[in-house]
Order: C-alpha cells, then structure tokens, then sequence
C-alpha cells in the first residue's frame, strides 16, 4: 500500500508539473491569441471542432482505455500490436472522411466555405493519434507520468510557439488551426523513443475482440460526452453567429476548460489506480474522496473570482471586442462549481470495468437532459441561454452520479459533503467577501481577487490544516518505509 501510495503521489507530481508548463502555457497561449485575433477567428474554428471532435471520437476505437484498464494477466503481445495496425487503418478510413464528406457537409452546413480548407488540415491529427496510443498507455500502465509530462510539455511549447509566431505573423484564422496540428506531430517521435516499442505485423482476432469489448463502450460513452461538450458549439454557430460562437468559446477556456485540465492532473493518475485496485471498494471510496475534495479545493476558488470579477478581467485583459463573453463565463463558472459535486465519478466507473454503465449514463444525460435544454436555451436566449443550459446539466449530472455511486461503492450524499464541507465554507466565504468589496468600496480587481483567494486558504488552513500536514506526514512515512 505504502508503494502505491508512492507512485500516486509521484504521478500527482509529474502531472501536476505537465499542467503547470503544458495547459498553463497551453492556456495563455489562446489568452494571447485572444488578444490579437477576433471573435470570429475563434467562431470559424470552434465551427470545424464540432464536426472533426465528433468524427475524431470514433478514431482509437476505446483501445487505449482497455489496454490502461486490463490487468496484467489479461494481457499481452499481441493485444498492443493488434491495437496499433487496426488504429492506424482505421484512421486512414476516417481520415478519408473527413476530406471528402465532412468538410463539404461542414461547409455546407454553416455557409462558411473556408470550413473546407480547415478541416482537412486539423484533421491531420486523426492521422497521428492511434500512433501514440499504444506508446501512452503502455506509459500511463506503467505509471510512468515522469515521461508523459516531458513529451506533452515538449509538445505544448513548441506547437504554442508556432502559432503565436503565425498569428504575429498575420496568419490569423490557421495560427488557431496550426497550434492543434502541430501538438501531435511533435509528440510522435517523443513517444516511440519514449518507450522503445515497435510495432510488429501481427494481428490477432482473439487480441481484437477482447479491447474492442471494453473499448466500444468507451468510444460510446467519448461520443456521448463529446455530444455534451460540442451540441452548444453546433447550435450557436448555426442559429447565432461566428462572432457569438468566439465569445462563448473564451467564457469555456477560461472556465470549464480550465477545470476539466486541473481535473486531468488526478484524473489520469487514478484511472489505472482504480484498475488496479477494483476488487477493493473500501480503497476505491477512500481515494475517490481524497481526489473530489483536492480537485474541489484548487478549481473553486478560482471559478469565485471569475464569477466575481468577470466584467474587469475580461475588459482589462481581452477589450470590449470580448463583451460578450461576460456573462456566460459567469454562469459556466457557477455551472463548475456545482460540477465539483460529483467530479471524476466516470473515471471512477471506467476504472472499475464499467465501461457499459458509463456509456449509458452518458448518452441518458446528451440525449434527455442535455439536448432539450440547449435547444431551448439557444433558441430563445443565444449564449446566455448555453450557458444556462450547461448549468442544468452539471446539476443533474450531480444527482444522477450520487445515485450511481451509491450503488457501486455504497457511498452516502452524507460522506461526500464531509469531505467537500472545506472547499465549499471556503467558498462561500470567498464569494461573500468579493461580493462585498466589488458592490460597497473602491477596492481594484487584483486587490480584491488576492483578498478573496486569502480568505479561501485561510478557511481551508484552519478546517482541514491538520489533515494537509497528517496526509503529507503519511507520504512521508510511507516512502521511508519503501526505502527502508
């Protein structure tokens, strides 16, 4: 137990790390390209991803997944090669695709011809992706975080610094389209050399089957959740306009997106814990708390000052052309919080080989709650009425993940607000002191954002300080044991 307990803190490190260099640098590249691009720019490109995501869903088929979640015993050789050659000419199959019938339904579809030099383009990556897979999973089995944080920080930096070169450059439009390109292209060599595996000719039925069992579903529960993510994109770019589309897209990097790359950092750590530790729901229960409330503890206080300070930070760092911006941030920041109720729970099913349930629990939410919801918001309300629509869906998706967590690890509403009872007093201290600085004195934005994040980590310190220092204690003791 202590050895694990050494290896999750040491993946925690190494992701944390890839997210802090990766996503940060990632994150503030699109905050500088905001800055010299237009709405519409972004508008053009969030129009291509909701038809290249939905296409690019059904790319791996789910078998990195499966090659993650199965246990050693379950598996060999023969899986890893027969997952490598049916990705690769799958992808030529769905790459062919995406020239021919996508991009011209696409372009079609928005009236926007320049969706046909797009999408082939950012569809390059269809190509590259089932390269990496088997060389990440067998990495991500092997907790080896270490070396996944180098390649895709190696990755970010350079693919952030050519696209901040072209849209200096004037290269507008293709600096966006050129940054998503280029991060897989760097990545795949890094990855071969990484782990030294070289795919053989050899493919086996038996070795398909048994990945595609697991992953199908996998791939079903991607699509649903890429029919969550992106039906708000498609419906804003058809009914609205490329503009609003930017507008919105800026409100979800700044605060949905940000939360689902914290989330990342545990998320990727805790999917082959859970594998590996499926049998014992006890320790399934005790880890998936730990991971709700540290995820909670980092993203809410954040998502308090964009709800708070939303008008100034946009207008100060983005310019009146973001506008628009303001108040579906406001609400998709809302929408995360409660989000932070239930977060992680489907890498928690997925872990435990319950892939199926998570497909079905997906596709429930995108097609009777999600659907319906973004229909109506955007139809009567545009972007407010997105963000809206995102809000009622986070807080269902609550409801509907309690319900299910309490049948697979017999976990009670009770035991979850114990452990989110600091971020959440923490919380509604921070929003309570912004709320009072920004309405009744002069206090600046970065004054009053520093005070709220203060008053955050003086709740937290002071309701769970002991706990902190007591985990840290136990890491520390458990590696000296280790090493002893």
């Amino acid at each position: 137990m202590a050895a694990l307990k050494i290896r999750i803190l040491k993946g925690v490190f190494w992701n944390s790390l890839q997210v802090l260099i990766n996503k940060s640098f990632s994150f503030l590249i699109k905050l500088v390209l905001a800055k010299i691009l237009f709405p519409e720019e972004f508008g053009i490109v969030g129009m291509a991803l909701v038809f290249t995501s939905f296409v690019e869903v059904f790319n791996d088929l789910g078998f990195g997944a499966a090659l993650i979640q199965r246990k050693i015993d379950d598996l060999n050789e023969n899986h890893f090669h027969t997952a490598f050659w049916t990705g690769v000419v799958w992808s030529l199959v769905i790459y062919q695709l995406m020239i021919f019938v996508i991009s011209p339904f696409a372009a079609s579809f928005y009236q926007e011809p320049l969706l046909l030099q797009i999408i082939p383009v950012l569809s390059i990556s269809v190509l590259s992706s089932p390269v990496n897979l088997v060389h990440k999973a067998q990495l991500m089995r092997d907790m080896n975080f270490k070396e996944i944080a180098k390649i895709e920080n190696y990755s970010a930096v350079g693919s952030g610094v050519l696209s901040l070169g072209l849209a200096l450059s004037g290269a507008g439009v293709w600096s966006l389209v050129f940054n998503s390109v280029a991060t897989f292209l760097i990545s795949m060599p890094l990855y071969f050399r990484a782990t030294k595996w070289r795919p053989k000719f050899i493919w086996s039925q038996e070795a398909f089957k048994d990945v595609f069992g697991f992953g199908i579903y996998t791939t079903g529960t991607n699509f649903s959740n890429n029919l969550i993510n992106k039906l708000d994109y498609l419906f804003i770019g058809k009914f609205v306009s490329a503009s609003a589309l930017g507008a919105y897209t800026l409100a979800f990097v700044l605060t949905d997106t940000f939360r689902s790359q914290v989330m990342s950092i545990m998320n990727r750590v805790m999917y082959p814990v859970y594998g590996k530790a499926q049998e014992d729901i006890e320790s399934i229960k005790r880890y998936y708390l730990n991971v709700v409330r540290y995820n909670s503890l980092i993203i809410n206080p954040v998502m308090a000052v964009l709800f708070i300070l939303g008008e100034p930070i946009i207008n100060n760092f983005f310019g009146e052309k973001w506008i628009e911006t303001i108040i579906p941030m406001k609400i998709i920041a809302l929408s995360v919080i409660f989000h932070m109720m239930a977060n992680s729970n489907t890498v928690l099913i997925r872990g435990m080989g319950k892939s199926k349930l998570e497909f079905f629990i997906q596709l429930f939410k995108a097609i009777f709650v999600f659907l319906p919801a973004i229909s109506i918001g955007v139809y009567y309300y545009g972007i407010i009425g997105a963000a809206y629509a995102v809000l009622f869906n986070k807080i269902v998706s609550v409801i509907i993940a309690q319900y299910f967590l309490k049948k697979l690890i017999n976990l009670r509403f009770s035991e979850l607000l114990i452990a989110l009872q600091a971020p959440l007093v923490g919380l509604m201290v921070s929003l309570f002191i912004g709320l009072i600085l920004r309405e009744n004195t002069s206090v600046g934005m970065i004054v009053t954002g520093l005070i709220m994040l203060i008053a955050y980590a003086g709740v937290i310190w002071m309701m769970i300080g002991n706990d902190l220092k007591k985990q840290y204690s136990e890491i520390k003791f458990g590696k000296e044991k280790v090493v002893n």
